[in-house]
């Protein structure tokens, strides 16, 4: 069966990169789906959970012949998840922390169709050199971050003066890891 592509998505970032592999698809989004996980679960599943959580709300309107997709990135440091900041003080913690150390962004991406489901989650290890406090604030009130996990895009400002070192995926760490994911398009 041909597949029409659903990305469920707000992110500007995943329609650019999933747009990179020349395949046609359509941007629905679905809005009130609450974004929150079991707090016994472990930091590695959460991304993932998120993502299945997503596609099960979607799936109601989904069609016959679509498949979607739908993802979900995290950042984790010490056990610890940082999701998107609420605001310009926790944007400044989130980097403050991170400064310095290597931390993990994981995605975790659902494909989904009427009939099949298949998830899975994909890891990057970022390492980030000293970030000052002047630069922090200059990358948040020029960047505005509050939409990205961690606090921060790769692809941005931050991106070329802190970012030391990835081991993984770096289109994870943009938040869709596009040479999986069109793996596992071609297996679906």
């Amino acid at each position: 069966m041909q597949y029409k592509l659903i990305l469920a998505s707000n992110s500007p970032r995943r329609r650019e990169l999933l747009k990179g592999l020349d395949l046609d698809f359509e941007v629905k989004t679905l809005v009130g789906v609450e974004e929150v996980y079991p707090p016994e679960l472990p930091v590695e599943q959460i991304a993932e959970f998120l993502a299945k959580l997503k596609a099960d709300a979607y799936l109601p309107n989904l069609q016959e012949n679509e498949l979607l997709i739908t993802a979900d990135t995290v950042v984790c440091l010490d056990g610890k998840v940082f999701g998107k900041p609420q605001d310009e003080a926790d944007a400044k913690q989130m980097l403050q922390t991170l400064s310095g150390r290597t931390h993990q962004v994981l995605t975790g991406v659902c494909l989904m169709s009427r009939g099949k489901k298949t998830s899975f989650t994909s890891v990057s290890d970022v390492s980030f050199s000293e970030i000052s406090a002047s630069e922090i604030d200059y990358y948040i009130q020029k960047y505005q971050p509050y939409d990205k996990a961690g606090a921060y895009g790769v692809q941005e400002w931050i991106g070329y003066v802190a970012v030391k070192h990835i081991c993984g995926s770096y289109y994870n760490v943009m938040g869709l890891p596009i040479h999986r994911l069109y793996e596992e398009l071609k297996q679906f």
